[in-house]
């Protein structure tokens, strides 16, 4: 059981030291890069709706022959 917890406690410290090695990003590049994925989700949503859409009234055309 001990050699669990030192296991635990182990990882746990060198978790926190893999942590503190992180370059993380500023605020303003934490913004850009979600308005970016926002952005690129509007636009592939948008096209899926489109190609959706058309492959419906295709669907559609066929199938009321």
């Amino acid at each position: 059981m001990t050699n669990l917890i030192y296991k635990t406690i182990k990882y746990f410290k060198e978790s926190w030291a893999e942590l503190k090695k992180v370059n993380w990003p500023t605020r303003q590049e934490t913004i850009k890069h979600s308005l970016a994925v926002i952005g690129l989700s509007a636009i592939v949503g948008l096209f899926l709706t489109g190609t959706d859409s058309i492959f419906k009234i295709m669907v559609r055309l066929i199938i009321n022959r």
